[in-house]
């Protein structure tokens, strides 16, 4: 139950749930309620999908590209400081500029990719899909899926927790987000290192 609850801890940061909903509020402002949950509910669908195949091909990838994990780990590391680096900064994650031009879907492209599932999240995932083995690899299955029904949940209360934290109050948590994936990220970056170092032994 202890590896369950840090895994989705893990993944709920990952995906920053506050900062998908402030780029939610601001993409859907004109948009009914229902056509907003029906927006989210793709969105994570989408995110779903496009999560658990990294997921699962992880492992594979690095070996057709001949990789080791742990050079992966730092340069997943490495990305994933920069969006938390970005997200404390800016109160926006790296990439997920919201665009200037209105698209007729916005559910997978903006939203699913790269404001959800952005290239520090591409590059945890792998990592973490591919260090998973056995009954870990099933509570990282599951930690995933919560993690996004809680950043569903999120999303289908954007309006409610706009008026309750106000922009001022999702910025700030956008920001604590993205100093927990600073830590996060500097010790996928240390397990990294002391990997590749130990090989070298």
């Amino acid at each position: 139950m202890a590896i369950l609850l840090s895994i989705s801890f893990k993944f709920v940061f990952l995906f920053a749930p506050f900062f998908v909903v402030s780029m939610f509020l601001s993409l859907t402002r004109s948009d009914s309620r229902r056509t907003r949950q029906s927006i989210a509910n793709r969105a994570v669908f989408a995110a779903l999908c496009i999560s658990l195949i990294l997921f699962f091909f992880g492992a594979q990838l690095f070996e057709v590209l001949g990789i080791t994990l742990d050079s992966f780990r730092i340069g997943a590391g490495i990305l994933l400081f920069l969006s938390g680096v970005s997200l404390v900064r800016d109160g926006v994650r790296a990439n997920a500029e919201v665009p200037q031009e209105q698209r007729d879907d916005i559910s997978v492209v903006p939203l699913a990719i790269p404001t959800i599932i952005g290239p520090a999240s591409i590059g945890a995932i792998l990592v973490y899909g591919a260090e998973l083995e056995g009954m870990d690899l099933l509570f990282g299955v599951i930690g995933l899926v919560l993690a996004l029904l809680f950043l569903l949940a999120c999303l289908h209360l954007a309006s409610w927790l706009e008026k309750i934290l106000g922009r001022t109050g999702l910025n700030v948590l956008s920001k604590v987000t993205g100093l927990v994936l600073a830590a996060m990220a500097s010790q996928i970056i240390l397990t990294g290192i002391h990997g590749f170092m130990a090989s070298m032994n």
